[in-house]
C-alpha cells in the first residue's frame, strides 16, 4: 500500500513465521527504502521493483538490494544527445529520491568535466527558485518533481518567460502524457499558457516494454505478453495500477528463478542446498546476489542485466513534447553506452540552446549603406562649394561681391570643402583598409576637420567681430574702423589657423593618434547671412563634440551623427553665405550693369556703406518728391497772388 508504516508490520509478520523467507520484493520507494534497512539484518536479498528513495545509510547495504527497476540514477540522467551541453541548473523539491539524483547527476558531470552551476530547491512554491534560475541566467534546467509540482513549476516558468528558443527543460518521462492539461486548483495559469511554456521540454524514461518483436526467454514477444496480460486482467488496462511496470515484475520473477537455478547449482558443489538457508548463514546469500547480479537475457522489458551496484542497466526513451504531444526522439541503450538517434526533433530557435551566453569576439564595421549614402552627401557638397568659389572668383569685381569680402568668402568655402572631405577617411575602417595605414588616416581626420574648422569658422568670426566693432564703437573710432585695411582682417583669420596648426603639430608629436580596440572620435560653429551661417556652426558644434563621445562604442551612430553635422553645418554656411548673392546678381542683373573697375584702391567698402548709400539714395528721392511738390505749391500760391492782384486793380478802376 506504499504505507512505511503497514509495510514495518507485514515485514516483521513474514521474518517471525515460518517458513523462512530467502528473498523479498517490495514496491514504492518509500517502502523498499524501510525494507532494504530492515533485511540486512536476516541477511536476506531485496529484489525493488523501483528505487529506494534515498540512498543507503551503509555502504554494506547495497550489494543485498538488486532492483530490476532501472534508477532515477538513470532518469532523467541519461546522457543528451552530442549536440547539446551538460545541464547548468537543477530544480527540485527536498525529497530524498531527488537528492540521490542529483548527488548521481554532479558525480556523472564532474567525470565529464562538466559542471552543474546551481541548484535550486523548494517545499510548496516555487516562484522564487524560477525567479532565480532566470536571474542566474540558466538555459538547460533538469528539473526533478512529480507531476503535481510540475504543473506549479511551469506555470510560474510562463509567468517569468523562462522557456523559449534560449532554453530547454529536462523532465522525468513518466508523467500522464496531458498532465499539463489537467485543471489544477493549485495554479492560475491557463491551459493555453501552460502548453506555450511545456512546449520543446524532454524526457527521459526507462524502456518498459521492449520495442523490438523478437522473442524474450519465455518465448513470448512484447505484444504477446501484452496481449495476455490484457486478457487475464479483463478491463481497461489504463485502470489497472502498475499495468505499465508489469513487464519488468514479470522478468524480475524470471531474474530470480534463474539467480536461485544457479544458486543451486553452485551451492550443490559446496555439499549446501538453498534449503540450507536461514538468517544467519551469509554464505548463500551472497552466493544468491552473485547469481543475481550476473543474470543476463532477453526479457519482454528487453535486455535484462545489472550493473555492479546491482541496478537494472536498460534502453532509455528520450521523448520530446512537439506541438503538444510526445514525440519519440531517441534510444539510449546503457549496457552498450549506444544513442540512438532520430534526428526528428525541433528547437524553437532552430537549434539547441546554448548552455551559457557565447560571447563572440569580432570587428563591428560601420554600414556600409550609411558610409555611401553619407560619401555621396559630402560629395555634393564639395561640388556646391566648388561652384560657390567659382562663382565668388568670376564676379570679383561686382560691387556688391566686393563689398561682402570676397576673399573671407573663399576661405569659408574652401574651409567647408576641407570640412566635407573630411569626411571620408571618418568612415574609413578595417573593413576597407589595414592596420598600417591606421595612424595616416586617423591624422588625416585630424587635419582636414581642424584645418576646415578654422578657415570657415575663423573667416566667419573675424567678420562678425569687425561689424561688431563698427556698430558698437564711438563715432569717431568708427571712421576708423571702416577704413580697416583687408590685410588685417586676412592676418586675424591666419593668427587662428596658425593656432590650429600648432596645436596639431604639438597633438602629433606627444601623443599621435593610433588604432586602438574601440575607438572614440571627439569633435567638436553681425551682418545677416555671416551671424546666420556662424550661430548655426556653434549650435552643431556644441552639440555634435559630447554627443559623439557618448556614442562612441556605437559607431555607425557616432559616424552619422559627426559626419552629417559637418554636412549639414557646411551646406548650411555654403547656402545661407553664397546663395542670396547669387540670387541678387541674377534677379537684378548687376554683373552686366556694371564694368570692372580699373580704380582699385586699397580698401573696400563694407556692407554697411552700401546700406547707407541706398538710404541715402532712398532719402534722396523722398527730398526730390518733396522739392517737387513745395515747388508746385509755391506755383499755385503764386497764381493765387497774382489772381488776387488783378481783382483789386478791377475794383479800384470801378471806384474812382
Amino acid at each position: 500500500q506504499c504505507d512505511p508504516g503497514q509495510a514495518t508490520k507485514y515485514l516483521y509478520e513474514l521474518l517471525y513465521n515460518d517458513p523462512i523467507k530467502i528473498i523479498l520484493m517490495p514496491g514504492c520507494s518509500s517502502v523498499s527504502t524501510l525494507v532494504a534497512e530492515a533485511a540486512r539484518m536476516w541477511n536476506l536479498i531485496v529484489v525493488r521493483i523501483t528505487v529506494p528513495a534515498d540512498p543507503p545509510p551503509d555502504p554494506g547495504l547495497a550489494p543485498l538490494n538488486p532492483a530490476v527497476l532501472p534508477g532515477l540514477t538513470l532518469h532523467p540522467l541519461s546522457p543528451p544527445p552530442t549536440s547539446l551541453p551538460a545541464p547548468p541548473a537543477c530544480s527540485a523539491p527536498l525529497l530524498p529520491v531527488h537528492r540521490q539524483t542529483l548527488d548521481d547527476l554532479d558525480q556523472r558531470v564532474k567525470e565529464a568535466g562538466l559542471e552543474i552551476t546551481f541548484r535550486q530547491s523548494f517545499f510548496s512554491d516555487p516562484a522564487a527558485p524560477v525567479r532565480n534560475l532566470k536571474r542566474q541566467d540558466a538555459r538547460i534546467i533538469v528539473g526533478l518533481f512529480y507531476e503535481t509540482e510540475a504543473r506549479k513549476v511551469f506555470c510560474e516558468v510562463y509567468k517569468e518567460k523562462l522557456y523559449g528558443k534560449k532554453y530547454v527543460w529536462f523532465l522525468i518521462g513518466w508523467y500522464a502524457d496531458n498532465w499539463f492539461r489537467i485543471k489544477d486548483p493549485a495554479i492560475n495559469c491557463t491551459e493555453a499558457e501552460m502548453a506555450e511554456a511545456v512546449e520543446g521540454h524532454v524526457t527521459t524514461e526507462i524502456v518498459m516494454l521492449n520495442p523490438e518483436n523478437t522473442r524474450s526467454i519465455s518465448n513470448m514477444t512484447s505484444q504477446e505478453f501484452i496481449e495476455k496480460l490484457q486478457k487475464r486482467l479483463g478491463k481497461n488496462p489504463e485502470e489497472t495500477g502498475g499495468f505499465q511496470e508489469a513487464p519488468l515484475a514479470y522478468d524480475a520473477i524470471w531474474a530470480l528463478a534463474l539467480a536461485l537455478n544457479k544458486t543451486s547449482a553452485e551451492l550443490v558443489k559446496k555439499g549446501l542446498r538453498l534449503e540450507d538457508f536461514n538468517y544467519n548463514n551469509k554464505n548463500i546469500t551472497d552466493e544468491i546476489y552473485r547469481a543475481l547480479n550476473s543474470s543476463a537475457f532477453e526479457g519482454v522489458s528487453g535486455h535484462v542485466v545489472f550493473d555492479a551496484s546491482g541496478s537494472r542497466m536498460a534502453w532509455t526513451l528520450i521523448e520530446q513534447l512537439q506541438g503538444g504531444v510526445y514525440k519519440k526522439i531517441g534510444y539510449y541503450d546503457s549496457t552498450k553506452d549506444n544513442l540512438s538517434w532520430y534526428n526528428n526533433d525541433k528547437w524553437i530557435g532552430g537549434a539547441p540552446p546554448a548552455d551559457y551566453t557565447k560571447v563572440i569576439t569580432t570587428f563591428r564595421f560601420l554600414s556600409q549603406k550609411l558610409f555611401i549614402s553619407v560619401s555621396v552627401l559630402a560629395s555634393l557638397g564639395i561640388l556646391l562649394a566648388i561652384i560657390c568659389l567659382a562663382f565668388n572668383i568670376y564676379n570679383g569685381h561686382v560691387r556688391y561681391i566686393q563689398n561682402s569680402q570676397p576673399y573671407l568668402n573663399n576661405m569659408t568655402a574652401v574651409g567647408c570643402t576641407l570640412a566635407l572631405a573630411a569626411v571620408f577617411p571618418l568612415g574609413l575602417d578595417g573593413y576597407h583598409i589595414g592596420p598600417g595605414l591606421f595612424p595616416f588616416v586617423c591624422q588625416a581626420r585630424l587635419w582636414l576637420l581642424g584645418l576646415g574648422f578654422s578657415l570657415a569658422y575663423g573667416s566667419m568670426f573675424t567678420k562678425i567681430w569687425w561689424v561688431h566693432t563698427v556698430f558698437t564703437k564711438k563715432e569717431e573710432k568708427k571712421e576708423k574702423r571702416k577704413t580697416l585695411e583687408p590685410w588685417k582682417l586676412y592676418a586675424t583669420v591666419g593668427l587662428l589657423v596658425g593656432l590650429d596648426v600648432v596645436t596639431l603639430i604639438i597633438w602629433q608629436i606627444v601623443d599621435p593618434l593610433h588604432r586602438t580596440i574601440e575607438v572614440g572620435q571627439r569633435w567638436g560653429g553681425p551682418s545677416r547671412c555671416w551671424g546666420a551661417a556662424g550661430g548655426v556652426l556653434t549650435v552643431l558644434c556644441l552639440i555634435t563634440a559630447p554627443v559623439t563621445m557618448i556614442l562612441s562604442s556605437q559607431q555607425d551612430a557616432a559616424f552619422a551623427f559627426a559626419s552629417l553635422a559637418v554636412v549639414f553645418s557646411s551646406y548650411i554656411t555654403l547656402v545661407v553665405l553664397f546663395v542670396p548673392k547669387m540670387r541678387r546678381l541674377i534677379t537684378r542683373g548687376e554683373w552686366q550693369s556694371e564694368q570692372q573697375d580699373t580704380m582699385k584702391t586699397g580698401s573696400s567698402t563694407n556692407n554697411n556703406e552700401e546700406e547707407k548709400s541706398r538710404l541715402l539714395e532712398k532719402e534722396n528721392r523722398e527730398l526730390e518728391k518733396i522739392i517737387a511738390e513745395k515747388e508746385e505749391r509755391v506755383s499755385e500760391l503764386r497764381q493765387q497772388l497774382q489772381d488776387r492782384q488783378q481783382l483789386r486793380s478791377r475794383r479800384r478802376s470801378s471806384n474812382p
